[in-house]
């Protein structure tokens, strides 16, 4: 298969195109940097929140290749800090990469997958796409849009034989910590008490979290079922619980139990 997999510097993305690879399939990999490469991975430089540049990445890969059949959209970031003091720029940046990079791949990998008649697409969203975390409010409404916009491409694309699943994974141990963007303004702190505590919380959470092989693994699962799941959440046994309590507890109730967890 001729696969491509965006966001690959680090964590998930590295992981699973270092597998996928592996086991014997086309891999292209998109990074934003220089970083060290692997033997089997065929390295793009991109930014997918440059529609113009998404397309050529495709258009080259397709020209080479001849077809392409499986996008996995993992490139993203996160911003944490309280909503209040987010700028529109923190704002732009976090809906533009994980948002719109989503939306700028699909639209370049969608009209060649119609034309072969199938493909898979996998989009990386979140628990925190499922339910709004804490000082991550921009971060889990980018993910929430993913969600909506998965459910609806899935229906849209199901005739043309092309397959939409998104992964929801919880705290994994990863880059993603380090890289997190803090909204940088003085009051933060001083205004939200529980802000420093929540953080240092969400933090520890996932420095402890799972490897990121473990979502490489299942991500190479499902590439390979004939019938996949719409969606799949990836987590600890506890957190695969607050999302099956999200669905099943009036929503004041989940949210006292949520903001005791993140001690608010």
């Amino acid at each position: 298969m001729v696969i491509l997999v965006t966001g690959i510097s680090s964590g998930f993305g590295l992981e699973t195109a270092r597998l996928l690879a592996r086991q014997g399939n086309v891999v292209y990999g998109t990074v934003r940097r220089e970083v060290e490469h692997v033997d089997g991975i065929r390295y793009l430089n991109l930014d997918v929140r440059d529609a113009e540049a998404v397309q050529n990445i495709v258009n080259q890969i397709v020209e080479k290749e001849g077809r392409i059949d499986v996008l996995v959209n993992n490139a993203g970031m996160g911003i944490g800090g309280p909503i209040e003091f987010a700028t529109e720029d923190e704002v732009r940046l976090q809906m533009e990469t994980n948002f719109m990079g989503l939306v700028h791949c699909v639209n370049a990998v969608l009209p060649f997958m119609r034309r072969q008649g199938g493909g898979r697409i996998i989009a990386i969203s979140s628990i925190g796409g499922l339910m709004g975390l804490p000082f991550q409010g921009f971060y889990s409404a980018s993910k929430f849009a993913i969600e909506g916009y998965c459910e609806a491409l899935r229906l849209e694309t199901r005739s043309l034989g092309i397959k939409t699943v998104v992964m929801r994974p919880g705290d994994f141990s990863t880059g993603f910590t380090a890289n997190r963007k803090k909204i940088s303004n003085s009051e933060a702190a001083s205004a939200y008490k529980t802000y420093t505590e929540s953080m240092g919380k969400i933090e520890h959470d996932e420095n402890g979290g799972l490897k990121p092989i473990v979502l490489a693994e299942k991500i190479s699962r499902i590439i390979n079922m004939k019938n996949p799941k719409h969606g799949y959440v990836v987590a600890s046994f506890e957190q695969k619980l607050s999302v099956l309590l999200k669905r099943l507890l009036p929503a004041k109730w989940f949210a006292n139990i949520l903001g005791s967890y993140y001690k608010m």
